[in-house]
């Protein structure tokens, strides 16, 4: 290995770093295979109880780590919970949130575009998960002189770092789906999180059940998601 180089820049030490490239045919064929690799992924509600490793999660949690953020302030908190009581309550509170979403907050067209995909207000996969992972979002922090400093682009960050652990799960031979009860205050409370945090998403996380079904959905094509300038 290459001894690293460092330069200061504003003040501030950098280091050398030296990305991997391929030849273009290789490029190409990685970045088809890689496609079709995450083409193969889908969001699951049957799950498992089959227990999953800590070291896992905590493996999946530094993957999602890696994602860039704004001002490098890496503003997320992903806390992982497998203790079954604890996971009982988070589904209670979640349950009460979606009948009222299902009953009075969301639209009939909301209702009828959620319906191809099975779900309902019901969330077994809460308790039945052998892990959940619930994201939040830093708002702010607390500096050393005790003054609140806002975070930059939270939304984007979270939403990035969210978009790595689904793909961290994925490989690691796992399923996921994203759960969003709307409000979501009711996280921060249960798992006692401090004030600069807001819930952003749940993720419960194992394997699927022996047999399971997904919707049978077709993805948009190359020509419905981008437009090219040549």
């Amino acid at each position: 290995m290459n001894k690293r180089e460092i330069s200061i820049v504003n003040g501030f030490e950098h280091v050398s770093y030296e990305p991997e490239s391929y030849p273009e045919d290789e490029m190409i064929d990685r970045s088809a295979s890689f496609y079709q690799w995450l083409d193969k992924r889908r969001s699951v509600r049957e799950f498992s109880d089959k227990p999953v490793p800590k070291a896992v999660i905590e493996n999946l949690i530094m993957s999602a780590s890696t994602a860039p953020s704004g001002a490098h302030k890496q503003p997320w908190t992903f806390c992982a919970i497998s203790n079954p009581e604890l996971k009982s309550k988070i589904r209670v509170a979640a349950e009460i949130e979606e009948q009222q979403g299902y009953e009075s907050r969301m639209s009939e067209r909301w209702k009828k575009d959620l319906a191809p995909l099975g779900t309902d207000m019901h969330k077994p996969f809460i308790e039945t998960a052998p892990w959940i992972i619930v994201a939040f979002k830093r708002i702010y922090e607390f500096g050393e002189d005790g003054k609140k400093h806002n975070n930059y682009y939270v939304n984007e960050s979270v939403g990035i770092a969210c978009g790595f652990l689904i793909s961290a799960i994925h490989n690691a031979g796992l399923v996921t789906l994203t759960h969003t009860p709307s409000p979501m205050n009711f996280l921060g409370k249960v798992l006692d999180r401090p004030s600069n945090e807001r819930a952003y998403i749940l993720f419960p996380i194992g394997y699927a059940k022996e047999k399971v079904f997904v919707p049978n959905l077709d993805r948009k094509q190359i020509e419905e998601v981008s437009h090219f300038y040549e």
